[in-house]
This record gives structure tokens, sequence and C-alpha cells, in this order.
């Protein structure tokens, strides 16, 4: 008979592959085994080829538990992938086995897999409590009682479970351990002998538990048995354990069952009180309460079939003798399981906070969402609110990533609350959210701005070290660092050659504090040094890389009237103007000389006082005005130019000395002013012209005196008359040599200061501060030329003529030694060596650089700190 192998092949082959994929495949792998441990080669079990598991996707899918496996891609093996704990995964239950889905593309296929986690000892076995109390009466209690203890407690399951109890030496007591089928082992001390309290009152023992692991592991539980006299009947129940059925849902309040024991003894030996005394786990202590007279067990808190799914309880009954005598037995509570479960949504991962400049499509976070309900009631929905800017992208089974959909600005929205919902399949379905906060972080893209590009601002001068001036501001809309602003002067240099300021760099002025931008002075303005100090502001942020913006900051120093007049500094030994200031009161005189003949007629100069004052304005505008005499005296000042010129004609009823106090005001607030003493010698007119002439030419020599002195006057007095001419030519003739030295002087070293005198009409020139010019005539031409423009100064010619003989009056009017020649900025002066003739009226008064006419000598002065003054240039 022939055989048709080819159908019975084909059966075969369809038959093989329905088994493989309606079938299960099984593995078992030991717990606490390393990560990386091949569990088995799933791929081959399935019947793929090499490289087929790669190529097809094999893959696990995950069912609500963490599994702690996973299939390797390349090999398509089963291998561990985290810390396995049979403990933690099953609990008490045996075998532990857990259910995986094995998934496979193209065609798409279902595989179902069953993975035993196996039991190891590594669990030692533990006693509910480290010592236990006894009770046992004395000869009442006759050898062979038994009482109950509590058994010690294995995590683990099978022979690592299985646990034996030895007890330490004692000839009264010993072990007994019931085990029975469905139910925990019983442990029981047994009394071997009859206690006699008198003997030992108190007996401690040692009950050590060992497990069936190898090694063995052990726990210990101390008995401490108390030998008392009384009662010798316990209470006893009517079964030994109680088993009972509660469902997960039940209500708070709900009764679990009623235990009930009896005592064959009377009156209050027979009266019995229930007690829990343990229960196992430890929690159901407080989910039970037991009524101590009725026996009553009823539930007071929410059960969890998912949390614990049984409970043992010890209940004791005690009688009221003396001593009391219990009974016991053990309530077992299981728990039925009903659909209670809301999905949950845990935060695997997040990666926060996320920068405002991120892109589309960056993952914020990883999700996982399960439920431990099976079935619809496990099948869970996600979504995210508000569904912008952010969304959900499903990974695999269980799992979703937080993904970035549009650009993000931290200045508009800094910070987003995301919620993720989950909804469950059931009926009502249950629902669980979870709240994702994600911060923007900043990124460093705005500079920092000044409100305004140039602040202007005005400083006294004088003012303290360390003074506020202004308060700079700058915003950068940033956070953190990014925004944390702080200011700087930049590096710049004031004055220099041009200025006649040493080059000094701006931070030595002032400077800004670099976290609040206050702009502080570091030292007192000085107005006359430093008008205008413009200088800039940086203000840079903590970014990186940083961003700065600048500020220019123009400080005008206001002039204080901080500078009194001062009498312009003598050249020669002779004793002068002395130069000094004063505030308005103590002023600090100087002294001088100067001549006048009698019948002068009114109008006529004496003298000019000139002074400078190193301010500026009306602080500068110097007014002069004659303190002593007061009232109707022979001599009067000019209120703007300082000269001094007779009021009414000169008489001898004036004496042969005339004292003059004349004080010099700024128009400053308040006002500071100097004193100079004027001592006017009033002589003959021979004379007056002589002692001019004199004077002039004694000023051109090398330590001549100002002026002549009054001890040298009573010789010089007789012979006046017979040498007036020869006087005359020595002085002409030493005049026109020093005129032809500053002649050669001006041409060589022009345009250094020079003057010129000789007879003919005279042109005044005054510069003031603003530059302005005024002219008048004079009998006398004077030029004066400076480098700068120049301040008043005083100079003084007196007649070359004698003084008068020495007399009574002119002893009591001996004068200090006048000061006659001041000094100027440039070559020296030629006088004139002919007696100087009265001068045109005055033009009168004008403002602070205008003299009045008639002054008797011309200089240009140097003011304070070597530059040119402020004031006018006059000349006679």
């Amino acid at each position: 008979m022939v055989v048709c192998w080819g159908p019975v092949l084909r059966v075969l082959v369809l038959q093989a592959a329905w088994a493989l994929g309606g079938g299960q495949v099984r593995y078992s792998v030991p717990e606490e085994a390393k990560a990386g441990t091949v569990v088995g080669r799933l791929a081959q079990d399935l019947g793929l080829e090499a490289g087929e598991a790669e190529a097809r996707r094999l893959r696990l899918v995950a069912q609500g538990r963490r599994a702690s496996v996973e299939v390797s891609g390349a090999s398509g093996a089963l291998v561990v992938s985290s810390r396995l704990d049979r403990e933690e995964l099953c609990g008490k239950s045996a075998p532990c086995a857990l259910r995986l889905e094995v998934l496979v593309e193209r065609p798409l296929r279902v595989f179902h897999v069953e993975l035993e986690v196996t039991d190891i000892n590594d669990n030692a076995p533990l006693f509910p409590a480290a010592r236990k109390n006894l009770s046992i009466a004395e000869f009442t209690t006759l050898p062979g009682s038994r009482f109950p203890l509590e058994g010690a407690s294995d995590a683990d399951v099978g022979a690592n479970a299985q646990l034996s109890y030895t007890l330490s030496p004692s000839e009264h007591f010993s072990l007994d351990l019931h085990r029975s089928e469905g139910y925990r082992e019983s442990l029981f001390l047994v009394l071997s002998k009859a206690l006699d309290r008198e003997t030992m009152p108190v007996h401690r023992l040692v009950v050590t538990a060992s497990d069936g692991g190898r090694p063995p592991l052990t726990g210990t539980v101390e008995l401490v048995i108390s030998v008392l006299d009384a009662n010798d009947n316990a209470p006893q129940f009517n079964q030994s354990v109680y088993k009972v059925q509660l469902q997960e849902s039940a209500a708070e309040g709900t009764l679990v069952a009623r235990v009930n024991a009896t005592d064959p003894d009377e009156g209050s030996n027979g009266e019995v009180l229930f007690i829990a005394s343990n229960a196992f786990p430890v929690k159901g202590l407080n989910l039970f309460i037991l009524n101590p007279k009725t026996g009553e067990i009823r539930l007071t808190g929410a059960l969890d079939f998912e949390d614990v799914r049984s409970y043992e309880m010890q209940i004791e009954a005690t009688d009221k003798g003396t001593p009391p005598l219990s009974g016991h037995c053990k309530v077992v509570v299981e728990v039925l399981d009903v659909n209670d479960n809301a999905p949950e949504v845990w935060v695997t991962s997040l990666s926060v906070p996320v920068p405002e400049d991120a892109a589309a499509g960056t993952v914020v976070a990883l999700l996982s969402v399960s439920d431990r309900d099976s079935g619809a009631n496990g099948r869970v929905r996600c979504a995210v609110w508000p569904a912008s800017p952010f969304g959900l992208v499903a990974t695999f089974a269980g799992s979703y990533s937080l993904v970035l959909r549009e650009a993000l600005d931290r200045e508009r929205v800094s910070e987003y609350e995301v919620e993720v919902r989950a909804e469950d399949g059931g009926s009502p379905p249950l629902r669980a959210s979870r709240g994702v906060r994600v911060p923007v972080s900043d990124v460093n893209d705005n500079a920092p701005s000044f409100a305004q590009a140039v602040y202007t601002v005005l400083a006294r001068e004088n003012n303290a070290a360390g003074a506020e001036l202004a308060r700079l501001w700058a915003r950068d809309p940033d956070e953190a660092g990014n925004g944390r602003v702080s200011y700087s002067v930049a590096e710049g240099v004031i004055g220099g050659a041009s200025s006649g300021v040493a080059r000094r760099p701006a931070s030595s002025y002032v400077s800004v504090d670099a976290e609040s931008g206050r702009l502080w002075a570091l030292q007192p303005l000085d107005y006359e040094e430093l008008q205008v100090l413009q200088f800039e502001v940086r203000a840079v942020d903590a970014g990186e890389p940083p961003l700065c913006g600048n500020a220019t900051v123009q400080l005008f120093v206001v002039d204080e009237n901080d500078n009194a007049p001062a009498l312009l500094p003598l050249a020669g030994g002779g004793a002068g103007v002395g130069a000094a200031g004063e505030a308005a009161s103590g002023p600090v005189s100087g002294a001088l000389w100067a001549w006048a003949a009698w019948g002068a007629p009114a109008g006529q100069v004496v003298a000019k006082i000139r002074a400078v004052d190193a301010d500026s304005g009306y602080n500068a505008w110097l007014r002069y005005e004659l303190w002593e005499p007061r009232g109707k005296g022979p001599f009067r000042v000019g209120l703007y130019s300082g000269e001094v010129s007779t009021a009414r004609a000169l008489e001898e009823a004036d004496g042969p000395r005339q004292r003059l106090v004349i004080v010099v005001r700024d128009h400053g607030e308040p006002a500071r002013s100097a004193t100079a003493t004027l001592s006017v010698s009033l002589v003959e007119g021979a004379e007056a012209a002589l002692a001019a002439a004199g004077s002039s030419s004694s000023s051109s020599s090398p330590g001549a005196g100002a002026g002549l002195r009054p001890a040298e006057g009573g010789a010089a007095a007789a012979a006046a008359a017979t040498n007036v001419w020869l006087v005359v030519a020595i002085c002409a003739v030493s005049s026109l040599f020093l005129l032809a030295v500053v002649l050669y002087g001006a041409s060589r070293w022009a345009p250094r200061a020079a003057v010129l005198s000789g007879p003919g009409p005279a042109t005044l020139v005054c510069a003031s501060e603003v530059g302005s010019w005024s002219y008048s005539q004079r009998q006398s031409r004077s030029l004066c030329v400076a480098d700068g423009a120049g301040k008043s100064d005083l100079m003084v010619f007196s007649p070359n003529f004698p003084p008068p003989p020495p007399g009574p009056a002119a002893k009591e009017t001996q004068p200090e030694p006048p000061a006659l020649l001041d000094t100027v900025s440039g070559p020296p002066f030629l006088a004139p060596s002919s007696p100087l003739l009265p001068l045109p009226t005055p033009l009168g008064p004008t403002p602070p650089c205008r003299p009045r006419p008639g002054q008797a000598l011309v200089g240009a002065g140097l003011g304070p700190r070597g530059r040119a003054g402020g004031g006018c240039l006059a000349g006679a």
C-alpha cells in the first residue's frame, strides 16, 4: 500500500504552529538574580530563526506590573533587567508566576509566557515581639498543660518557610508544634513538671525558630514566665479557628465574626474577657475591634485586596480568677476582591526647566500609566490639559512622552502647570490625574538699557567725599544672573595739556555702586580746577555671554563762593600789600605806601588797589569800599576799579599822612573780603614828582626797596633842591637802558607779557573773563599783553622825591616800609621818568572787568594756582 506523506507533513506542521501560537512557554528564575541573567532562549523556543527576532521586533508587553525582565533585541533571549524580589511580587503566594505577553510583527502574533520566580532563603524567621510574658498558676496547673505561643513568620515560601522551634534547656517546659493543612502551624509551650513559685518565681526561656533553608536562618523570642497562684480552669473556645470571608468594599462597622468561650468555674473565675493579643499583619489590630464582653469583631478601617489578602488574629479569653486563666483561638479573615482601583499616573522622568529656545518636539517628561484592576477596568486612556503648548505621544503600552509642540517665551509665560488625565474602561469609569510643573528657564537675549542715553548731573563744588550725586538705573527683563546688572565707570581720561589740568582718569573723581547704580563723589570737586566732567557708565548683566549697555553722564560743577579776594603778591624786598583773604568777618590786612602832592585837584588818582578772586561770575566780581576813615575824607575809592583818588583838593590842614583802610568784597553768598591799608604821605609837588621817578628807577633795580624808607628820608630832603636834576638825569638814562632790554625781550620771546611806557596819549586795554574790552585816554601810553585772561593786579609807583626832613610830625607819622611794585607775568616794566600829570575824568563804573581811569600802574598778575586771573588789566 502506498502512503502519501505530503498531506501528512502539512497537517503536522499546522498542528505544531497552532500549538506554538496558542500554547504557553514557561521559564523559571530564582529571585535576586543579577541583571543580565539569561532566563531562556525565547526566540528559539517560539520557533523563530536566527536574526528573525530583531527583524520582527520581538518584545514584551507590560501589563501594569513591573516585570523586571526584558527581551534582548539581538539574541532574542529573555534576560533579567532589574532586581527580582519574590516576596515583593507575590508575597506568600506559591508558586510565584508572572504572566507575560510577547509580540512579534510581520505578521502580528501574541504569545503567552509564564515566568516562575523561585524562592531563595533570604528572609530570617521573625517573631511578633522580642519578649513574651506568661503567667502560670502553681499546682493548679497540671503537667501537660499547653500555653499557645505566637509563632514566628518567614516571608519565604516552601522549605525556606518551614520553621522548627527549639527551647532553651528547662526541666519544667517543652515545646509542641502542631501543623495542619490550610492553616498556620500552632506553637504551644507545654508544662512538663508542676511549678513551685517558692522555689522559682520566674522562669526565663528562649525560643529559637529555624527555617528549612540551606544554610538555615534563625530568630528568637524571650519568654518570661511568672508563677502565680489561683484558678485551675481556663476558658475554652467552642472552636480553635474561626474563618471569615469579607469583601474589600465592606463598610466600617461591619460585623466580621463573634467568638465564644466558656469557663466551667463559678463566680469571677468563670467571667471571661476577650482580648486580641496579636495580628498578622500587625496593622490588622487597627482594622478590627473586639468587644471584650461579647466577643464581637467589627471592621474599623478600609480593606484593600491588592494590599493584604488575608488577616490572622489571635484571640485570648481570660477569666477573672486569681490568678486568671486564659484560652486562645485564631480568627482568619479572607478579603474578597472588587473593582475599586483608579488608574495611576507616575512621572518617571522630568527634564525641567525647559529653555525658552527649545525646539518643537523636545521631550519634557516620561509618564507611566497603569491600573491594578484587570480586563476592561484596567484599560486606560490618557490626555493632557491644556492642549497647548504641550502634547502626549504614546511610546508603548502604558508609557507616554510629554513633548513640546510650540515655541516658548519666558518673558511672556515663565511657568506652566500641565495636568495629565487618565480614565479606565470600567462602568462607571474611574479617573486619575497627575500635575506636572514645567518652569521655563531664561536665555540671555536682552541687554541692559538705561532710561536715558545722556544724564545731566549738577554738583556743587566742595562737596563732601562720598556724597551721592545721582542714581542710574538700567533695566534687563531677563531673570537671575541674566537680569542682574552691575554698573561701572568706563575708563576715560579727563584734562590734558590743552586744558591746563593734569590728565586723570574719570574713576579718580567719581565712582558708581556696582549693584545700586548710585553715583558717588570720591573727592571734593573744585570748580576752579574742573568745570565739566563727562564720562560713560556701563551696565553689564551676568549672563553668558554678558550683554552691556552704556549711558553718558555730564557732570557740571556749580561754583561756590569759596575763595576770598586776594591782594596780589609782592616782588622785591619792601613791605607792601599782604596778600590774604578772609570770610565775612576777620579780615587780614595788607599795607602799602603812596605819595600825594599838596594842592592836588579833586579826582587825581593816587594809587590803585588790585585784587583777584579765583571764583567766577558774581563770586569773582569785586567791589572796593573805603572802610577808614569814615565820613568826608580827602580820598575816595572807585567802587569797581579800586582806584584811590582825591575827593577834593588836598590842603596842609589834612596833615602829613593819611591812613586809608580799603575793604575788597566779592558778590558771593556769603560775601568774602580782604583788606588793604594804604598810607598816603602828603608832600610838595616837586617832591612828589621826584619820588615817583625814584620809585620807577628803584623798582627796576634788583634788590632795591619798593619805596623810600622813613629812616633814610632826613638827609635826602636837605639835598633835594641841588640834586633834583642829577637824579632826573640818572633815572632817564636808566629808563632808556631798561626800555631797550624790554624791547629786545619782547621781540625775542613774544607773545610773553611786556609793557611799554612813555609820554604821549594813553590807551587803556582791559580784558575780563568773558573777553570784553574797553578803552580810555591817558596822558601816558601803556600796553599790557598776557598769556591768558588776567585778573586785576596792584602796582603802585610813588614819586621819586625824598621824604620830608625828620621832625616831630614826621616821627609821629613814620609809616611801615612801603611796597611799591607787585609781581607781573612778563618782563620788567619801564616807568616814565617824568612826574605824573593829572589824568582826565573817569568814565564811570562798569561791570566787573571795566576799570576806572587814572591808575598809576599797569600790571598783569597771576591768580592762585599759577593761572592767569579772571580780573582786569589796566594801565595809566
